[in-house]
């Protein structure tokens, strides 16, 4: 495309005019957000499609390679198989973040956000086609691969933006938003769920069916929410608001993507982000499994019942149980987003961190081991809660730091190659925690004793980044952009608005007016729905 003239998807044509309320982008991030965040959900998949060729039993062969799964069209696939996309999404995540963070900023979050649905929407779709004919190289294609990229410019389409909306609230901002990607499989799962069961029959399990109907009200809500994205024009402030003059870590200067990688202080965030993560994502794989072998039969008030030992009736209450705990901490994993990010506007990034890891460290080290061995079931419960808000904390506090430190020109680029931390985190955090499991099961530890020494390593992984942390330093002086380089790299057609006032006609006012209550409702009445799903699952932790 040419240019603005020709270009409706231009980022000049989505700069904010007089009578724009700033409080309409953050539910356009979370359409987006909600969605993609169906990612974490797809495990309720794995069941349906290991025995979509067999319908009620899977048609099972053995000493079927992963190359010969990829292309049989008369065995069912293992849930290893399939567990293979769930990889796919979040490496592909951070690698499609990192490599097109850049022509975001250029080309604006409208943009990225129709590219992200087109992907996000056209991978499951693809991946939809996959299932219908049976062939997991084109769901891995579609859905993985595909929707991979849909997931990394979705997730960082608004970052950018809402930091430079809500430069007083920067935390809030971007916790709201990131909020959405956790959020998103407490409406994706029960959907899909209840799409599966519509779709069934004799001859199907209803996947692609579901798959299918999932992209388009993808398509329609991720659409929505990038057109409906606007940036303010350059220089724009809060009517009121003076920004703080550089104190502490919060920079009045902004340093070039070119530049940022090259600074420690990008490295020492990553590796905060990465130990961070690694500690609770591995641990979170394993709720269910965990908690049912660690509690055995006082799930259900029969402490001298072993695990081992459950018949069909008490696996079953167990595995009830066992999906209680996840949707627990599912509610804290979208509640610590929101909250810690807000906190952050109050403490500072670099201190909130400093909280989140400190707290972390000393649950993992010294509370879950108790918990787990006491039998404090609440306690161990809680326990999770807590260090599972942490990991959602950790991903909505951080876009923030990163503006802070690096200033908000380039903060949605250097956001995109951070999250390769992610990618790296969502391989180390499950191999560290299923290798000691396993190697803990092959020597024949009792189930229950199994955990103590993984949480003692997943405490000292955030010792680790409570460390890094520590050496965090507003960014030296020779990477600061000049005046002349920031004019330089900003678009045409955003400069700053002649006036700016206070009144219902200026650029980015607040106030809660009738279509702003009509779009946070459009976001939030599904959101309400899967929570209400999710606490209903919940109950079966506390009420047994």
């Amino acid at each position: 495309m040419a240019g603005p003239d020709g270009d409706w998807l231009a980022r000049e044509r989505t700069v904010a005019t007089p009578g724009y309320n700033r409080w309409l982008l953050p539910p356009c991030a979370l359409a987006i957000h909600l969605c993609i965040g169906m990612a974490y959900g797809f495990s309720v998949f794995w069941l349906p499609l290991g025995h979509a060729i067999g319908i009620v039993d899977p048609i099972v062969c053995k000493d079927m390679t992963l190359l010969q799964a990829l292309t049989t069209t008369t065995c069912d696939w293992r849930v290893s198989d399939l567990t293979w996309t769930y990889s796919l999404f979040f490496v592909v995540l951070g690698a499609a973040a990192a490599l097109w963070g850049g022509w975001l900023e250029r080309a604006g979050p409208r943009k990225a956000g129709v590219v992200a649905a087109c992907c996000w929407a056209g991978g499951i779709a693809i991946g939809a086609i996959g299932v219908s004919i049976h062939q997991l190289w084109l769901l891995w294609l579609g859905t993985g691969v595909i929707g991979g990229v849909g997931l990394g410019l979705g997730y960082i389409s608004p970052v950018s933006t809402l930091i430079k909306w809500f430069p007083d609230r920067r935390g809030m901002a971007t916790g709201m938003a990131i909020m959405g990607f956790g959020g998103g499989a407490l409406i994706g799962s029960p959907l899909a769920d209840l799409l599966m069961k519509h779709f069934a029959n004799a001859g199907g399990v209803g996947v692609w069916q579901t798959f299918l109907t999932l992209a388009a009200l993808y398509f329609v809500f991720m659409m929505a929410g990038a057109l409906g994205y606007r940036v303010p024009p350059v220089d724009w402030k809060p009517a009121g608001w003076t920004a703080p003059k550089g104190s502490g870590l919060v920079s009045p200067w902004n340093v070039h993507l070119k530049n940022a990688h090259r600074t420690p202080q990008f490295w020492l965030i990553w590796l905060v982000l990465l130990l961070n993560v690694s500690a609770s994502i591995g641990i979170i794989g394993v709720a269910s499994p965990m908690i049912q072998e660690i509690f055995a039969g006082r799930l259900f008030h029969q402490p001298q019942v072993a695990f081992l030992d459950f018949d069909t009736a008490q696996k079953a209450a167990a595995a009830a149980v066992g999906a209680g705990f996840v949707g627990f901490i599912s509610l804290f994993n979208i509640g610590g987003r929101f909250f810690w990010a807000s906190i952050s506007d109050r403490l500072g990034r670099k201190t909130t961190y400093a909280v989140m890891l400190a707290l972390g460290a000393l649950l993992y080290g010294l509370v879950a081991p108790w918990s787990a061995t006491a039998g404090a079931l609440l306690v161990f419960a809680l326990t999770f809660a807590v260090t599972t808000s942490l990991y959602g904390g950790g991903f909505a506090t951080v876009p923030a730091y990163l503006a802070d430190v690096f200033g908000t020109q380039f903060v949605g680029a250097i956001h995109g190659r951070l999250l390769t931390a992610w990618s790296t985190a969502g391989v180390l955090g499950p191999l560290i925690v299923t290798r000691m499991r396993d190697s803990a099961i092959a020597a024949g530890t009792p189930r229950a004793a199994i955990y103590p020494p993984i949480y003692w390593v997943l405490a000292a992984l955030l010792v680790a980044g409570f460390v890094a942390n520590l050496f965090v330093r507003p960014v030296a002086e020779r990477f600061h952009m000049t005046a002349d380089e920031l004019a330089a790299t900003r678009p045409v057609g955003t400069e700053a608005a002649a006036a700016i006032g206070t009144g219902a006609g200026t650029i980015g006012h607040d106030g809660w007016e009738p279509r702003v209550l009509l779009a946070w409702a459009v976001v939030c009445v599904p959101l309400a729905w899967g929570v209400w799903m999710t606490a209903t699952k919940a109950v079966a932790l506390f009420v047994r």
